[in-house]
């Protein structure tokens, strides 16, 4: 297998390492927490408890995008009626404390992971040789509609708030060819992205795991190429203004480590044009007083991600991951295992994280650990495949 080849199938296998060591919990926003559910930090894959300590699934919009008190008008619910279609009971439930991810096990991978494999599948067996162009975009459209419509299709119990909007304004037209499916989404982003009053639940980082497919098959193609791809991608799925900027950011990074560069001076580059950089210093310092894997290390880590951001919103989460690639440039290990127990939003944040220190570390011959990947059973059945079928 050729260096580059490599590089992204080590990429794939680590965006699904983090997403799925993150998954039981996702969204734990006090650290302690981890250690009390789970009887101290994760250090491996384990299925959800029942229960989250800090939930808000039963506050969130059934019909939209946001939380239910934030919703405007008396749309249709599309949790339950179009997708997740055996889950509104559980969002509807009088219990606040449900795990976002019931029905998920110890290996799965949530619904947003699920969505980048199947796109990255159709990428490649699509045979496209630019997958910036409209006709890779609207395959991967009408893959995503039929395939989040479609009655037990998956078992995860949560859909963010990007998918919720989405088919809130489908559910109208429903279209599911290729063409319409486009056409449906480059007209809703045109709308949205023009807006005086853009939805801020779209400015997530959950963007990034559904163009990662366009920037690692685009991997062998120049900067300019694979940036295009998943920038006019991510304005279908997260039409916010503020939303390509950061994916370009984060797509040039990729780039260049799948090309070779080393993780280390991409983070750097990336953090200062995040204006991070700089927030970033005493936590690197300190970090540094600290033997690699002990408990006083992770501290600085858990600090620094809680300093630069913890939640979703883009520019403070993707600033903590580059803040974790800077500090685990050479260790994909120990750099999935430091998300995962820094909580918050663990699972999109650890997604982007894999995906370059998997790039990088297939250049020195390294990866995943072999009993990882054995344990991941979504990546199993999807990425040999995409391999197999790489141009």
């Amino acid at each position: 297998m050729c260096a580059t080849r490599r590089s992204v199938s080590e990429a794939l296998w680590a965006m699904c390492a983090a997403d799925s060591m993150s998954m039981p919990v996702h969204w734990y926003y006090d650290v302690n927490d981890i250690r009390r559910d789970f009887g101290g930090w994760i250090s491996g894959f384990t299925s959800p408890a029942d229960r989250h300590p800090s939930s808000i699934l039963t506050l969130s919009n059934t019909a939209g995008s946001g939380r239910t008190a934030w919703a405007a008008t008396n749309r249709p619910d599309v949790v339950g009626n179009v997708i997740l279609h055996d889950k509104l009971e559980l969002w509807k439930s009088s219990s606040g404390s449900l795990h976002y991810h019931q029905g998920l096990r110890a290996g799965d991978n949530t619904l947003n992971i699920l969505c980048s494999l199947r796109a990255a599948r159709q990428l490649v067996t699509g045979r496209f040789t630019d997958v910036s162009q409209p006709d890779a975009q609207a395959a991967v459209l009408s893959d995503y509609v039929q395939f989040l419509t479609m009655p037990g299709s998956h078992s995860d119990t949560y859909a963010e708030s990007f998918h919720r909007s989405f088919f809130a304004d489908w559910q109208e037209s429903r279209p599911t060819l290729p063409h319409e499916a486009l056409m449906f989404a480059e007209r809703r982003s045109r709308q949205k992205l023009s807006s005086s009053h853009p939805d801020s639940q779209l400015d997530a980082i959950g963007c990034l795991p559904m163009i990662l497919p366009f920037v690692l098959l685009s991997a062998s193609a120049n900067e300019k190429r694979a940036v295009s791809a998943a920038v006019e991608f991510v304005k279908l799925t997260h039409p916010h203004p503020k939303v390509p900027e950061y994916v370009s950011i984060y797509s040039r990074a990729l780039h260049a480590v799948l090309g070779g560069a080393s993780v280390r001076p991409q983070a750097e580059r990336a953090l200062k044009m995040l204006d991070a950089w700089d927030a970033c210093q005493s936590f690197i310092h300190r970090a540094e007083r600290f033997a690699v894997s002990s408990e006083e290390r992770l501290r600085v880590h858990q600090s620094a991600v809680n300093h630069l951001g913890l939640a979703c919103y883009t520019r403070g989460a993707l600033s903590s991951m580059f803040y974790l690639a800077h500090q685990f440039h050479d260790d994909p290990r120990g750099g999935i295992l430091a998300n995962t127990n820094c909580g918050g939003e663990n699972c999109n944040r650890g997604a982007a994280l894999g995906a370059l220190l998997g790039a990088g570390a297939a250049h020195r011959g390294a990866g995943v650990p072999q009993e990882w990947k054995d344990e991941l059973r979504d990546a199993q059945e999807f990425i040999p495949d995409i391999m197999k079928e790489m141009v």
